[in-house]
């Protein structure tokens, strides 16, 4: 071997020690420290915490108003300032409905009455803590006393209604019952009240989660027949939060809306019921038999009815003003203590909640615990970082939400990212949001191991994507709602991430008595190795967030994927133009060969309303500036600048994610306010991206589609400023 061979050998192994160093938002010489202090983080996290943790907080039920989820509030409390972190409970006055009356009944062809009861079952002593667990309900359903025939509505979505036309169906004056799943469950009662419909029944088919899928509780994972998912049908994408407060905070002497005013609380009344009790109406449907789609996992014969099963819902609720217990912990940072890295989850339940939320809080605890110990030991973070369990989430991200409003200048003055979790399991590696924050991301999942296999938890994600005939790069996926990222992101325009592991735990126990310490430790993650892992994913986005010298967004990667959404918008369009297109030439043909034949008694079906032409060209104008301005950007070096500069670049990289929203907020919902992302207003939790140009063209609003057209273009103006800033900063 020659020396100019070994010369080269070296430089080659020097490079690829530089380029291993290398972490995007750090010097060269920070990057290796940077690491170090990671694996340091890691070497101390220790399961045996988690695990006690969540047998303290899942003890007993401990929903929002609960004498122990008060308790609760005040042991975290005092955890964190055992760590060294500032910690106050800020306290809140929302309004909480409390079931007082349930009552189902099927009236004809046969009588039977609802158990709306959960049993206890064997080996889980936390089911069988009687009077002390929540009755099942739906949150913020109308009170109210209704009867009529019932109508079977499959999920209850948009689809499952046209359906119903096709088939002659109309629910007015009905009652439905639908199916959990295939929606946010706040969506059913939504769209049945705009239909005409007087109540809605939700119920879980065994087929999506019960004995179809699995051996049921207690011998396997997955939901007996008396379990009842419990959960709000606020109409959150309205707006979340507290009903009488929107868009201001839940303060003890806060000027309220009257309840009978608050758009947010159901039509109409809702109730939850399990598929013992569903059984007998369903089975006593005629009418129609369901299509081969709708059918379930029951041993019946699915109808659609209407009737003649004809039933009776009674509901009355308590409607209390209740306190909301918000745990805020802050370690003030080294060298920029005004600039804000954030971290939550909630602590509230429907009942025990251990997976749901008790799972990711712990994990939340431990990464505090070990951030807190580093720098008791000279390692504090140079930006101050801040803890939250958040409470009354269940119910409409409501604690959440109202502590957002309380401070909204302050965070967006100071908080740089906010890093949400919920429940956890077993699997695979989970995250959404701000897409400027990809690449950060992408490079915190090559760091950290998976428990089960080794390899890192990027490769395991993207080994899943490739089976499933995926791609295979790593990517965020765009943030709907259903936690508490929403009023940080879509109100406030605070750059957001929700992360977790899943996949490998599924179960029926969600939002039921079942969501034990004994469930969660046989199914859902045993040993807690996963809870480690996301301690350990989520304490390096914090550290890094919170230690970078220039802060980790990149443009480029957010650039392709917003140039992705347009490309969906257009594509849809013209799809929708075509099937136009087509329906009308049949039509024409259709009323052609009628014409000709004059003893066919038949009416010409109708044509439909031809598609406008939508000037998609300042939208694509705009992205194409914008896209040559970040690839300006990209070419530069701002970790290289002085501290000075960097300081400077660092508040104008703060603030980016303002610049995407608009406060207008989107049609007829002013509370979401971000251009990009929001959840969909028959979707629920499912994101809609672009929202107002996309729901226009959705709902064949043409005018207001060209107008939100205007409008979003006019926000990517205002990012191409943006990045103008940061280039002359970066300089």
């Amino acid at each position: 071997m020659n020396k100019k061979f070994l010369s080269l050998s070296l430089l080659f192994f020097i490079c690829q020690g530089i380029f291993a160093q290398s972490i995007i938002g750090f010097k060269p010489g920070n990057a290796g420290a940077q690491l170090e202090l990671e694996a340091q983080f890691e070497s101390r996290l220790k399961a045996e915490n988690l695990d006690n943790w969540m047998k303290r907080l899942s003890a007993e039920p401990h929903w929002v108003g609960t004498e122990y989820g008060k308790k609760n509030a005040e042991w975290m409390a005092d955890q964190f300032r055992s760590w060294g972190y500032d910690t106050q409970i800020e306290t809140y006055h929302i309004l909480f409905p409390y079931p007082k009356v349930r009552e189902l009944e099927l009236l004809s062809p046969e009588a039977y009455r609802a158990k709306l009861t959960a049993v206890p079952v064997d080996g889980d002593p936390y089911t069988a803590q009687g009077e002390a667990l929540l009755p099942s309900y739906n949150a913020f359903s109308t009170d109210g006393e209704v009867e009529a025939e019932l109508v079977f509505v499959n999920y209850g979505i948009p689809q499952d209604y046209e359906e119903l036309e096709k088939l002659g169906i109309d629910v007015k004056g009905k009652i439905v019952i639908a199916k959990y799943y295939g929606s946010w469950r706040g969506i059913k009662p939504k769209l049945a009240a705009e239909k005409g419909a007087i109540g809605c029944i939700i119920y879980s088919d065994p087929e999506d989660d019960g004995y179809v899928r699995g051996d049921v509780y207690p011998e396997g994972a997955f939901k007996n027949k008396t379990g009842v998912q419990r959960g709000s049908v606020m109409d959150m994408p309205l707006y979340p939060g507290d009903v009488l407060t929107p868009g201001y905070a839940a303060k003890k002497d806060a000027k309220r809306l009257d309840r009978k005013d608050a758009p947010t609380i159901t039509k109409i009344p809702v109730l939850p019921i399990s598929y013992e009790d569903a059984l007998p109406l369903l089975s006593a449907l005629k009418g129609p038999v369901a299509p081969d789609s709708w059918k379930g996992g029951l041993p019946i014969t699915y109808h659609v009815g209407p009737g003649p099963a004809r039933v009776r819902i009674k509901l009355e609720f308590d409607w209390n003003i209740t306190p909301a217990y918000n745990v805020i912990a802050k370690l003030k940072g080294s060298t920029y203590p005004d600039q804000w890295v954030m971290r939550g989850n909630h602590h509230d339940a429907w009942v025990h909640g251990a997976n749901d939320p008790v799972s990711g809080m712990v994990a939340v605890m431990e990464e505090a615990r070990v951030i807190g110990e580093l720098a008791k030991q000279g390692k504090r973070p140079k930006r101050t970082i801040v803890y939250a369990a958040w409470d009354a989430e269940e119910p409409g991200l409501i604690g959440s939400t109202e502590w957002v409003e309380d401070h909204e200048k302050e965070l967006q003055a100071k908080l740089v990212a906010y890093i949400n979790t919920d429940s956890n399991g077993r699997g695979f590696f989970g995250a959404g949001g701000s897409h400027t924050l990809q690449a950060m991301v992408t490079e915190v999942a090559e760091a950290v191991k998976d428990p089960q296999t080794g390899v890192s938890i990027k490769e395991r994600r993207i080994a899943r994507q490739l089976t499933g005939g995926g791609n295979d790069r790593f990517e965020l996926s765009a943030l709907g709602s259903g936690s508490d990222y929403t009023p940080f992101i879509q109100h406030a325009g605070i750059a957001s991430l929700n992360i977790g592991f899943g996949g490998e735990n599924a179960g029926g126990e969600y939002h039921t008595i079942y969501d034990t310490y004994p469930h969660y430790t046989r199914f859902k993650d045993p040993g807690f190795a996963y809870g480690v892992a996301l301690a350990n994913t989520a304490g390096r986005i914090v550290l890094r967030m919170a230690n970078a010298d220039v802060l980790p967004f990149e443009f480029k990667q957010w650039h392709s994927t917003v140039a992705g959404y347009l490309d969906e918008v257009m594509k849809e369009t013209e799809s929708m133009r075509k099937a136009v297109e087509r329906h009308n030439g049949l039509v024409e043909k259709k009323s052609f060969a009628l014409a000709a034949d004059p003893l066919e008694n038949v009416a010409p079906p109708k044509k439909k309303k031809e598609i406008p032409f939508l000037d998609f060209s300042p939208l694509q104008n705009s992205l194409s500036k914008l896209g040559k301005r970040i690839e300006e950007l990209e070419s530069l070096n701002p970790e290289s600048l002085p501290v000075e500069k960097q300081k400077a670049l660092n508040a104008a990289l703060q603030g980016t994610e303002q610049v995407l929203t608009d406060l207008s907020g989107l049609p007829r919902r002013p509370w979401f306010r971000h251009q990009l992302y929001a959840p969909g207003f028959y979707t629920g939790y499912g994101v809609k991206t672009l929202p107002g140009v996309r729901e226009a063209i959705e709902q064949e609003n043409w005018e207001e589609a060209q107008e939100e057209i205007v409008k979003l273009s006019e926000t990517f103006d205002k990012m191409e400023k943006q990045v103008s800033t940061l280039i002359s900063l970066s300089r």
